[in-house]
């Protein structure tokens, strides 16, 4: 027998498989840190990729903005950006021409409180605008390929140069973060975000996959109705320090960082395991259902049809966030992926992803939550993490391979072609 010891919540569980089940464990590719976090942003300036320096394109007078994310996201703004303003002011171009967009997507506004968090108190305090996008502030100025409008908030479709930040991770239905998503969603109305995500459940739109991706079309082809000037995208480890970043071309920069990404956390496995044994990673990533979705998506990847994935989730604090939960509640797999196509909501968009896992394989989950509740959702609930693994023995057959992956959130499983 082999042992294994995976987190979960504050603690640890430990389980046993027979040697002869053991497929593969997953875990992050190690990746040497040269330089300081700023210090790789400054390199990455120096050495754009596919474009001019950042100081030779924008000039003084220009009415530049720099869009970056808002307080959903890890983006460590307050690092990247006096490292890009430094680089202007090479240029000439004043403070008072700079305005940075804090981009809201469809989500609430910010306190100035978290304004000065994310941008850090010298830029905050400085001459330099710090505003939040308006999805009801946007003008059209075109129609994507698959039907989305290029809806983009007004100040930025009117400005004379672009600038988009952003950090670089795997995204369960755009593919990856980064690049145009600055502005597609970030920018967009409610209209264009709406029809963008609605395509979320074609069989595309996952997580590792760019050029087929109906969603990634969208937000790379607005880049024909409006000019993306230069980005800077980082990627981040576990810590959430920057252990690389991309400057330059908006699409040749950011697939650089999706490449990169890739080396860090895609794993290559031969097939699909009969049974994926899965955790996001213990607390605070476990905290709830909404926190450990991301894990699951991830394990589908890893898992045949039919097969079985065993999470091992805390979730303590219940569902994590009030459309979610109803959605989980009060709606079949079945409704919850036909409703998200025509009624996209942020919360029901994550519960639609899930009923997705639901409708290839079993979910067997190890939770602090009461049976009945993970009945309720269309889990299988479990006390122990050795009684749910020994359970999808038993249906999956003797020889079943069992995968495991102590990273959930921040590893993919790539089946070689």
């Amino acid at each position: 027998m082999m042992q294994f010891e995976f987190k979960f919540s504050k603690e640890t569980v430990s389980f046993e498989i027979p040697e002869k089940n053991f497929y593969k464990e997953l875990k992050p590719n190690k990746v040497e840190i040269g330089l300081t976090e700023q210090d790789e942003v400054k390199r990455s300036l120096k050495e754009p990729i596919a474009s001019p320096r950042l100081k030779e394109i924008v000039k003084p007078g220009e009415k530049i903005f720099i869009i970056t994310s808002d307080i959903t996201r890890p983006m460590p703004s307050y690092k990247v950006l006096p490292c890009v303003l430094d680089e202007m002011k090479e240029a000439g171009v004043k403070e008072e021409d700079i305005t940075v967009v804090l981009a809201l997507g469809s989500h609430r506004s910010h306190t100035e409180a978290e304004k000065k968090t994310l941008v850090g108190e010298a830029v905050y305090n400085s001459k330099i605008k710090i505003i939040d996008s308006d999805m009801a502030q946007c003008i059209n100025l075109g129609t994507c390929k698959n039907g989305t409008p290029v809806d983009i908030f007004e100040p930025v479709a009117k400005a004379d140069r672009i600038i988009c930040l952003g950090n670089v991770e795997y995204h369960y239905f755009a593919g990856y973060s980064g690049g145009a998503k600055a502005l597609m969603p970030g920018v967009s109305s409610h209209a264009a975000i709406q029809a963008n995500h609605s395509n979320m459940v074609k069989p595309e739109a996952r997580t590792g996959n760019l050029e087929t991706n109906p969603v990634r079309q969208d937000i790379d082809q607005i880049t024909e109705f409006i000019k993306i000037d230069f980005i800077v995208n980082v990627v981040l480890n576990a810590k959430k320090e920057i252990i690389k970043a991309v400057s330059g071309h908006w699409k040749e920069a950011h697939r650089e960082g999706c490449r990169f990404l890739d080396t860090m956390y895609g794993i290559e496995i031969e097939a699909p395991a009969d049974i994926v044994v899965v955790t996001p990673g213990g607390f605070p990533k476990d905290i709830n259902l909404y926190q450990s979705q991301k894990s699951l998506d991830n394990s589908k990847h890893a898992v045949k049809e039919g097969g079985v994935i065993v999470m091992l989730a805390s979730a303590k604090e219940g569902f994590g966030e009030k459309t979610f939960e109803d959605w989980m509640r009060n709606k079949s797999p079945m409704e919850m992926i036909e409703e998200i196509k025509c009624n996209f909501k942020l919360g029901g968009h994550k519960a639609a992803a899930i009923a997705s896992v639901i409708q290839k394989s079993d979910i067997y989950f190890v939770s602090d939550l009461d049976d009945e509740l993970v009945r309720s959702i269309n889990f299988i609930p479990f006390k122990t993490a050795q009684e749910a693994i020994d359970k999808a023995l038993e249906k999956q057959g003797e020889n079943a391979k069992i995968l495991l992956m102590p990273a959930g959130g921040s590893t993919l499983p790539i089946v070689k072609k």
